[in-house]
């Protein structure tokens, strides 16, 4: 039987189809991929500003209470365990500090720290911080 005979020009592209579609498969997949990442980072985002906004809730809520009581002492222990409670609207790993300024009766540092379940204890910005000072009239 006899073969077909193709001209020089077309002989050399053939398979040229098949390559087309395997370089766009992958160009595809890298963009995908991006995708997928981009998610993922705006997923991160998105879980610490709302660590953040719990924080300064607690902090306001702290403050609410010195200015009711009248007084920079409240109960720390009372508001360590409201803050380190994640599923009553605290935070993962959370820790409050009250520290009375020195030197005044009426003025205190609200110090929240946390750490979010998704960041390790070693990287670069394992925890975070807000802090506050509450002066009463």
């Amino acid at each position: 039987m006899k073969k077909p005979h193709l001209p020089a020009s077309r002989a050399g592209q053939r398979g040229i189809a098949l390559l087309e579609v395997l370089v766009s498969i992958l160009l595809f997949s890298l963009g995908i991929l991006g995708l997928v990442g981009l998610q993922a980072r705006a997923v991160t985002t998105s879980v610490d500003a709302e660590d953040r906004g719990r924080a300064a809730l607690l902090a306001n809520e702290i403050a609410s209470t010195m200015w009711l009581t009248d007084s920079v002492t409240v109960n720390g222990t009372a508001w360590q365990a409201r803050v380190s409670a994640p599923t009553t609207g605290g935070l993962s790993n959370g820790t409050v500090t009250i520290t009375p300024v020195a030197g005044t009766t009426n003025s205190a540092d609200i110090l929240i720290q946390w750490r979010s379940p998704t960041r390790t204890a070693s990287s670069a910005n394992a925890g975070s911080q807000l802090s506050t000072r509450v002066t009463l009239p």
